[in-house]
């Protein structure tokens, strides 16, 4: 079997499972892009996968992951894709386990996935945690948000889980994916089940500014807050992006200079001694 994920610590946790069960014994790829942000209108021509390429190179320059896009560090996901759809066409036997958490970022990339496999309905297997508890490693019962949050040894009875994506699945996910392709949205966001619904880039940056104080702090510092603390998260390197688009706006006071997460602090704006005022 050749077992998806969307996450690399994904990779790292289903690997330690298997490790504990020879019966899961199969190869562990990734697919390494955030399809949850981002543009993903005609994301299956040759111009989509290019504006979702060069969108990309735009968040990312010069930042701390600036030229990954095209520095082959980072796996390219329709070469991925190409090459499992080559495998399953030439091995009659292989089956696909797609696993997935409840989380934007994993049922993003399921939609993607899954709508370039319909010509293998039967030999493409789901396992979609969604709401299910787990034992942690305290002993504690709760319901991962992520994969990687699973202790291996509860992977193993996760495994029970696996069902095929039926018929209707391919049909009715495809065309999902389809609609929310065509709204030419930014952001995705997971409402509950596999139910996505999406918002402008701009999304986070009400939150990212309410962690935004009077004192100075690096941008490294003020990623880390949020994603430890807000409600609604995303990757580290579109934070850094739309950061840079609050300071770009004038709203915030900035020291050092706008590049990596480290180089740069930033603090509320200072108010005006009293007495002052500002001409508009």
């Amino acid at each position: 079997m050749i077992h998806i994920v969307f996450q690399q610590m994904d990779v790292e946790a289903l690997n330690a499972a298997i490790a504990l069960d020879p019966s899961l014994n199969g190869d562990v790829i990734q697919i390494a892009d955030d399809f949850a942000v981002g543009p993903v209108d005609d994301i299956y021509s040759t111009e989509g996968i290019e504006g979702r390429k060069m969108w990309w190179r735009e968040v990312l320059a010069g930042g701390d992951y600036d030229g990954i896009v095209d520095d082959g560090s980072v796996a390219d996901d329709n070469r991925t894709v190409a090459e499992l759809i080559e495998r399953l066409q030439q091995e009659p036997e292989e089956k696909i386990w797609i696993w997935a958490a409840q989380n934007k970022h994993d049922v993003s990339g399921y939609y993607w996935l899954v709508s370039q496999l319909k010509d293998f309905q039967g030999r493409i297997f789901i396992l979609y945690l969604n709401n299910l508890p787990f034992i942690g490693t305290k002993g504690n019962i709760f319901y991962p948000v992520n994969l990687y949050d699973i202790p291996p040894k509860e992977f193993i009875k996760a495994k029970i889980l696996v069902r095929p994506v039926t018929l209707s699945e391919f049909e009715v996910d495809s065309d999902e994916w389809a609609k929310l392709c065509a709204e030419k949205q930014g952001i995705r966001l997971l409402e509950g089940g596999k139910k996505l619904v999406q918002a402008d880039y701009d999304y986070y940056d009400r939150s990212l500014a309410n962690f935004i104080t009077g004192d100075w702090q690096r941008a490294s510092k003020l990623i880390h807050h949020f994603l430890s603390k807000a409600k609604e998260i995303t990757g580290d390197a579109f934070l850094l992006w739309r950061i840079k688009g609050l300071v770009r706006s004038g709203e915030f006071d900035v020291q050092g200079e706008l590049k990596n997460m480290k180089d740069f602090e930033i603090k509320s704006k200072a108010p005006l001694p009293a007495g002052d005022s500002v001409v508009v």
